[in-house]
């Protein structure tokens, strides 16, 4: 049974950093491709990174792009998202999950809780 475990976030001034980690079990971590997604309040969640099993290869949406890094370690089962510069409409549960290599997966359902981020003006 696939769990997920998103934590790390906070509240958090403009212009400060929040790192993320997401923990995981139940799958086998090593070849898996991972990403991260966010629910800011009242709309729909969006995706926002992802990373393949290696590390050598990922992706940022425009609106994260230079701010954020994702990285992991496969040793420990741990995916990580860096954010630096935040800004107030970064505000949103952050989720991690399964990808299709840089791609959202669309059959993908074992979300987590998700941890929440909340940047103050």
């Amino acid at each position: 049974q696939v769990q997920l475990v998103e934590s790390g976030g906070g509240l958090v001034q403009a212009g400060g950093s929040l790192r993320l980690s997401c923990t995981a079990s139940g799958i086998i971590f090593i070849i898996t491709a991972m990403g991260w997604f966010r629910q800011p309040p009242g709309k729909e969640r969006e995706f926002i990174a992802a990373i393949n099993w290696s590390g050598d290869f990922t992706y940022y949406a425009d609106s994260v792009k230079g701010r954020f890094t994702i990285s992991r370690a496969n040793a420990k089962n741990t995916m990580y998202l860096q954010m630096n510069s935040l800004k107030p409409e970064d505000t949103a549960v952050y989720y991690c999950a399964e990808t299709e290599g840089l791609r959202p997966r669309a059959d993908f359902g074992a979300w987590g809780q998700g941890t929440q981020v909340t940047v103050s003006s």
